[in-house]
């Protein structure tokens, strides 16, 4: 039995416990230049002060062009990275780790804030005609243009650009995000890749793309930070990426330098039925590290902790990252602290919050 509170250590980097804060978009950078703001600190600040052992941030462009809204976070250029620091440092002081998510939202990118209905901005109002692997839309989105070879080769830059300022602004962990139907999980999928060049058609010619960003952004990266991908596991679609496709790209990834893959599903086609219920998609980090022996970390209506401890129990994964969960309440870890019995001294409170310590 693995306790949810355990520490786990990969490569250089240990995380005080089990408990991860999922990524999770925020649509609040108000400039619209990529600059976290205050709000930033403040969302991420309050999950390290509430004990996750691992702190996450919002998917994070790597090029301006990558941003699904104009108002997402960046790490394109040294004004973001700086700002950056300031909440990594916070972060640190509070013994979580930071760890961030960098994406490319392909062709559902440059679209208004989803409170905002979440349709495509026209080039005319600050928006840009997305990239994809086909030219085929999501749903009633802009028709994206076919990315050329060059426009490939500068993305897998601008990724490794991004890794390398991200672990100068202090971050520990960096996770490529493949899943949700942005760029790179495009490019798995046969839904969305009709490509008929060394990008397409094949198993091995649609997770090319990937495989050049993580090993761009491995080489960026010291050999002591760990390196995690996100997938989506299934389309949840006939004919669409499949759970053994990601068995199969799970250990490809292990052999390049991957710590941890972190399974999601979905996000590529309307089209998906998904059976929504408590741990759905638990069996695909189960399947995963069964099959392939990579470290894995389970998401998806994850709520209670004595579900997450029996995650952890069964062997299903290493790790479990709290989203919808962590928002209604960004200290879950103390109180799964205290129903499973963990001493007060030993759950994670801040030294000023222990006088709110739930008693036994």
């Amino acid at each position: 039995m693995t306790s949810i509170f355990e520490p786990i250590t990969l490569r250089g980097t240990s995380a005080r416990n089990r408990v991860w804060l999922a990524p999770m978009c925020q649509y609040s950078v108000d400039a619209e230049d990529g600059v976290p703001t205050a709000w930033h600190l403040v969302h991420l600040g309050a999950r390290a002060t509430g004990g996750f052992g691992l702190v996450m941030t919002e998917a994070t462009a790597v090029t301006p062009e990558g941003r699904i809204t104009l108002q997402d976070t960046g790490m394109w250029n040294e004004d973001q990275a700086a700002a950056w620091d300031g909440i990594t440092g916070f972060l640190k002081s509070q013994g979580a780790v930071p760890a961030v998510q960098l994406a490319h939202a392909g062709r559902k990118a440059a679209t208004t804030q989803p409170w905002r209905g979440g349709v495509s901005v026209r080039p005319d109002e600050g928006g840009w005609t997305p990239l994809a692997p086909s030219p085929l839309p999501y749903q009633e989105l802009t028709t994206p243009i076919a990315m050329t070879t060059a426009d490939i080769n500068a993305t897998v830059r601008a990724f490794a650009d991004a890794a390398s300022r991200a672990v100068a602004a202090g971050f520990d962990v960096v996770e490529v995000h493949s899943a949700h139907g942005y760029l790179l999980h495009e490019f798995l999928s046969p839904l969305s890749n009709k490509r008929t060049d060394s990008y397409g058609d094949s198993f091995r010619n649609r997770v090319r793309f990937l495989i050049e960003v993580v090993d761009a952004v491995r080489a960026a990266i010291p050999d002591s930070k760990p390196l995690l991908v996100r997938l989506s596991a299934t389309d949840w679609v006939d004919g669409g990426w499949t759970l053994k496709e990601t068995v199969d790209l799970s250990a490809l990834l292990a052999d390049r330098g991957v710590d941890l893959v972190d399974l999601s599903s979905a996000g590529n086609d309307p089209r998906q039925r998904i059976p929504v219920g408590p741990g759905y998609q638990v069996p695909f980090a189960r399947a995963v590290r069964a099959k392939t022996g990579v470290r894995t970390a389970a998401v998806g209506l994850i709520t209670e902790p004595r579900q997450a401890q029996e995650i952890l129990d069964e062997g299903a994964a290493h790790a479990v990252f709290l989203g919808r969960a962590a928002l209604r309440e960004p200290a879950w870890p103390v109180r799964a602290a205290h129903e499973l019995g963990v001493a007060v001294q030993d759950a994670p409170y801040p030294v000023q919050y222990l006088r709110g310590a739930y008693r036994s």
